[in-house]
């Protein structure tokens, strides 16, 4: 798939003219309607003076326009930059100086979500920024544009000549993409990558999920991460299928799209379909049309891929990957066992390498853990205006995803936990992950996080905050019982939290360093207190 993003969609208009590229509410949007919207949208930026290489940011929910906007800047050779649509003034201030961004498409606002105030509020300290195109709204701070206006003012595309010179001129190996990495610590990174990178991404998880132009994709993850705008937007525009978007994840909702659309495939994080296995119980909804979809973003628990399966009617895939690498770079298969879904996340992606090492790069025997290293075509450009961040993450050609892994003699990939996220219990390594394996599958747990407090006498223990199901009756002494006899003793809980939620970023991932944050509050105060397993007590 040597292409650019831009051509992509011509291709697909050509060839798939009146098929829907896109059902969202009441709007049906074919693939010739979404490439002319895109083309006039380019060339209408063109005009406003973004050029090559120039920056414009997409800080909208779950739209459209968000799709067409993603189709329309690589067109011209400008380089696309994702925005959560929760970001604040601070977040969108450091994201748009950093990368330099010139042009936003956004709205007044949506839903919760007060877009235009955030913008205006910083607009003395918005360096670059000169054009906004809004679905609805006016700027009285920067020059605005209604979608209509663009579409209007750049609908003579096809008599353009400079524009079509420069979607001729632009390369698939073009940067088009900054998506900026939260990370756990420090200010985010913008992370580069090219129109081939993305799109090849998105063909060879396609393929693995053997995507046809007849697929049906409801579409409940953010646009701004890797698993909306690559491996949804993406890989549904590289088959030709059709995108069910949607604003906010709403687990009925989503049933709702799936039994009315008819929908084949279906992605989300572990969370999302435990909820929308609890929404089935509640309504019966017909989801027989389910055939595949992605499940990514942290382990999940063998009852929720064995009901995911056997419920919903979806047999799920696992991708596991990271943003510097496009994202994705080891999937399980549709022929794939259960154990191996959930134990596992598959085994590498085509022209890719992976390896894992130890702290010195010694390649490390299969069965042992080290770091998961990544080699190929998907690689990183590099963090934008960071060379030293790149040269830190890229070493000879190797990329350091952070990420603790095991490799089987099968070539299976587990992932055990993050590097920053190991424990030091009085000296032996723990693994968070690997614990909250072991509790996830207590019947009454539904979601769990595991992370290190500071302790006296150890230096770091184990604390745990644990969301019971809807009928659980869960006590923090149940969970550190649940697990004492059965791990090592320096992987047993220190404290335990019953908690209904936990902390999470708005790509639905558990802040870990947050909860660390929380805990040692509560520890500071003397509201979390040590439990000793009850075995212990008796003796």
């Amino acid at each position: 798939m040597k292409t650019t993003i831009g051509q992509l969609l011509d291709d697909r208009a050509e060839e798939y003219p009146d098929e829907e590229a896109i059902i969202f509410e009441d709007r049906r949007i074919t693939y010739e309607e979404l490439n002319e919207k895109a083309e006039r949208l380019a060339n209408f930026l063109m005009k406003r003076g973004i050029g090559r290489d120039d920056k414009v940011a997409i800080y909208l929910p779950n739209v459209p326009e968000w799709i067409v906007a993603w189709f329309a800047v690589p067109k011209i050779g400008a380089v696309v930059v994702p925005t959560d649509p929760w970001y604040k003034g601070g977040e969108i201030e450091y994201m748009f100086n950093d990368s330099d961004t010139k042009a936003v498409i956004t709205t007044e606002e949506y839903g919760k979500y007060n877009f235009l105030d955030v913008l205006e509020d910083k607009a003395t300290e918005l360096d670059k920024l000169e054009t906004l195109v809004m679905i609805d709204g006016e700027s009285e701070e920067f020059e605005s544009f209604s979608f209509e206006e663009a579409y209007e003012k750049g609908k003579e595309w096809r008599d353009d000549e400079e524009y079509l010179e420069r979607k001729e001129g632009t390369e698939p190996d073009d940067v088009t993409f900054i998506l900026y990495t939260s990370g756990t610590t420090g200010k985010p990174k913008g992370v580069m990558l090219s129109h081939y990178q993305i799109v090849k991404n998105a063909h060879d998880q396609g393929e693995i999920l053997e995507t046809t132009d007849e697929d049906k994709l409801v579409i409940p993850v953010p646009f701004t991460h890797c698993f909306g705008n690559v491996m949804s937007i993406t890989l549904m525009a590289v088959f030709g299928g059709t995108m069910i978007p949607l604003v906010d994840f709403e687990p009925h909702k989503a049933l709702e799209l799936v039994e009315k659309e008819e929908a084949t495939m279906i992605h989300g994080v572990p969370t999302m379909f435990i909820r929308e296995l609890e929404a089935l119980k509640e309504e019966d909804y017909d989801t027989s049309s389910l055939r595949t979809g992605i499940m990514a973003g942290s382990s999940c628990p063998v009852e929720t891929m064995k009901s995911v399966i056997n419920d919903m009617g979806c047999n799920v895939l696992i991708t596991y990957g990271l943003t510097e690498a496009s994202p994705g770079v080891t999937m399980t298969r549709l022929d794939d066992s259960v154990k191996d879904r959930v134990e596992t996340v598959g085994t590498v992606m085509p022209d890719q390498e992976v390896k894992i090492v130890d702290d010195e790069g010694n390649e490390v025997p299969s069965g042992e853990t080290g770091e998961l290293l990544v080699k190929g075509y998907n690689v990183m450009k590099g963090y934008y205006n960071k060379p030293e961040a790149t040269e830190k993450t890229i070493e000879d050609s190797w990329l350091h995803s952070g990420d603790l892994a095991v490799m089987d003699e099968r070539g299976y990939v587990e992932i055990v936990g993050r590097k920053k996220d190991m424990v030091i219990v009085g000296g032996l390594n723990v693994y968070p992950r690997e614990i909250e394996e072991y509790l996830i599958e207590h019947p009454e747990i539904q979601e769990v996080a595991v992370v290190g407090v500071p302790d006296e006498e150890l230096g770091e223990v184990i604390a745990a905050a644990v969301v019971p199901t809807e009928d659980g009756d869960i006590t923090e002494q149940d969970v550190v019982d649940f697990l004492y006899g059965e791990v090592a003793s320096a992987k047993v809980p220190r404290y335990a939290e019953i908690t209904d939620n936990l902390p999470v970023s708005g790509r639905g991932k558990v802040q870990k360093f947050r909860l660390r944050e929380q805990l040692e509050e509560k520890l500071e105060k003397g509201e979390l207190k040590k439990i000793v397993p009850t075995e212990v007590k008796s003796k």
